[in-house]
């Protein structure tokens, strides 16, 4: 749910069908079973009820919320969708796309702030690390940059450091709910890349359900 995720930063909406196989994620576009008029019953169908899991799963700050996860055994295919609606789980609240499926504009997990800065054109801001919300990617101009429309898909992008990085490294810049520059040298020092691609849909009139 739309409450439950990170900040919403960026939108795009794509045309293009897309081709669906039960043995592999669809190829991304804002339709289908990614268009906000998807539900558990198209997810069965398309990837086949073998592979589709509904259940709780953790969300922010320790909560937990009902999700529907294809491949669920699979960490490179393995995706997460969340509904408007829980008791029928139908109308999409939002998806984690999978690492191993190509996003808007060519986006993947793994790549480097650099490579989402290219794709963007201008800098942007990442909220700081090491807390439940850190890491979000905070975009307002650009080839990402948000749209005006509430009918469109949202894309939110959330970055990490690496695990191994120096321990003697003062992090104190990047630590915490601060707003990071792309151009912070310490990003680099980090390793810090695109960990998550999600998508998101507004509900009805704009209205979010409460916690």
């Amino acid at each position: 749910m739309l409450a439950r995720l990170s900040l919403l930063a960026l939108c795009a909406c794509l045309a293009a069908a897309p081709a669906y196989a039960k043995d592999k994620p669809a190829a991304f576009s804002c339709t289908g079973v990614f268009g906000p008029d998807s539900s558990e019953a198209l997810l069965k169908q398309t990837y086949g009820a073998e592979n589709v899991v509904t259940g709780m799963v953790d969300g922010a700050e320790g909560e937990q919320m009902l999700a529907t996860t294809v491949f669920p055994k699979n960490p490179e295919k393995s995706m997460e969708f969340g509904w408007q609606n829980d008791d029928t789980r139908e109308r999409l609240g939002f998806v984690y796309l999978p690492p191993s499926m190509s996003g808007p504009h060519g986006l993947r997990v793994g790549m480097s702030v650099d490579d989402v800065v290219a794709i963007n054109g201008k800098p942007f801001t990442i909220g700081g690390f090491w807390w439940d919300y850190g890491g979000g990617a905070q975009i307002e101009t650009g080839a990402l940059a948000n749209g005006d429309d509430d009918k469109s898909c949202f894309l939110s992008l959330a970055f990490v450091p690496n695990d191994d990085y120096p321990q003697d490294l003062d992090v104190s810049a990047v630590s915490g709910e601060v707003s990071i520059p792309t151009d912070e040298p310490l990003l680099k020092k980090l390793g810090v890349h695109l960990s998550q691609i999600s998508i998101s849909y507004a509900y009805p009139e704009g209205d979010v359900p409460a916690e």
